[in-house]
C-alpha cells in the first residue's frame, strides 16, 4: 500500500484554502475595484461571486447606495453681519466606482470637508431674510454646486437640504417686534381702508336721500319701529318732517 506524501498533502491544502480565499461574493449594491499586481483592471467587478487571486490582486469595495451625510453645525457670519448657526444634509450616491477610489482617496471624508467649506461660502453671501425665506432657492445652488465639483470624483449629489438656522436670543427678540410691528400696521391700515369704504357709502346714501325727501321719513319711521322693539322706558315723540322745516325757515327769516 502506497503511503501519502504529507509535503503533497499540505500543498493540496495550501491549494484548497487558497482558492476559497479567493471566493468572495458581492451584494447588488456593491462593485469590486481590482488592483492587478497594482495595475487597475478597466472594469469593476460584481455583484455575485467573484474571484480575487491574493496577493497577485487586491480588491476595494465600494457602496453604490444613496449616502446621507450629516453636515456638522457650522457657525456663518451673513452679509448683513449677523451671526448664525446652520447645519445640513447631503444626499450623494456613487456613479463611478472606479472614479470613487482612484481620483480620491476617502471620497466621504472629502465630501464632507467640501460639503462644510461650500456651505459656509454660499450662505456667507447671502442675507439673514434671504437665508430664512429663500431656502429651496439656497438648496438647489448648494447642489449645484456641490455636483459639479464631485463630478471628477464619481459622484452624484442629488440633494442638499439645510436643516435648521439657530439665531442669537437678541435677533429672535428684534425679529418678534418687527413682527408684531408689521402686524399692526396692517390692523391700522385694514381698519382706514374700512372707515373709508363707510364714509363712502354714507355719502352715497345721503346723495339718495337728498334726491328723495320721502327714504328720509322712511327712514325715521323705521327708527321708531327699531325703538319700540328694545322695551325700554325711552319717550318718542315724532314731529313731522315738514313742521321742523317751517321752524327753521322762520329761524332763518328772524
Amino acid at each position: 500500500m502506497w503511503g501519502v506524501n504529507p509535503v503533497t498533502v499540505f500543498f493540496i491544502l495550501v491549494v484548497v484554502l487558497w482558492l476559497i480565499n479567493s471566493i468572495n461574493v458581492l451584494r447588488e449594491y456593491e462593485r469590486g475595484v481590482i488592483f492587478r499586481l497594482g495595475r487597475l483592471l478597466s472594469q469593476p467587478k460584481g455583484p455575485g461571486l467573484i474571484f480575487v487571486f491574493w496577493p497577485i490582486d487586491r480588491m476595494v469595495r465600494v457602496s453604490l447606495r444613496t449616502v446621507a451625510l450629516d453636515v456638522p453645525t457650522q457657525d456663518i457670519i451673513t452679509s448683513d453681519n449677523v451671526s448664525v448657526k446652520v447645519n445640513a444634509v447631503v444626499y450623494f450616491r456613487v456613479l463611478n466606482a472606479i472614479r470613487s477610489v482612484v481620483e480620491v482617496e476617502n471620497y466621504l471624508y472629502a465630501t464632507s470637508q467640501l460639503s462644510q467649506t461650500t456651505l459656509r461660502s454660499v450662505l456667507g453671501e447671502v442675507m439673514l431674510d434671504d437665508l430664512l425665506s429663500k431656502r429651496e432657492t439656497l438648496n438647489m445652488k448648494l447642489q449645484a454646486i456641490l455636483d459639479k465639483q464631485t463630478d471628477p470624483w464619481g459622484i452624484k449629489v442629488s440633494l442638499v437640504e439645510v436643516k435648521a438656522v439657530d439665531l442669537p436670543q437678541e435677533m429672535q427678540r428684534a425679529m418678534a417686534k418687527q413682527a408684531e410691528a408689521e402686524r399692526e400696521k396692517r390692523a391700522k391700515i385694514i381698519h382706514a381702508d374700512g372707515e373709508f369704504q363707510a364714509a363712502a357709502k354714507l355719502a352715497d346714501a345721503a346723495q339718495v336721500v337728498s334726491r328723495q325727501p320721502v327714504a328720509l321719513q322712511l327712514r325715521y319711521l323705521q327708527t321708531l319701529t327699531e325703538i319700540g322693539v328694545e322695551k325700554n322706558n325711552t319717550l318718542v315723540f315724532p314731529l313731522p318732517l315738514n313742521l321742523i322745516d317751517a321752524i327753521m325757515s322762520l329761524k332763518k327769516e328772524s
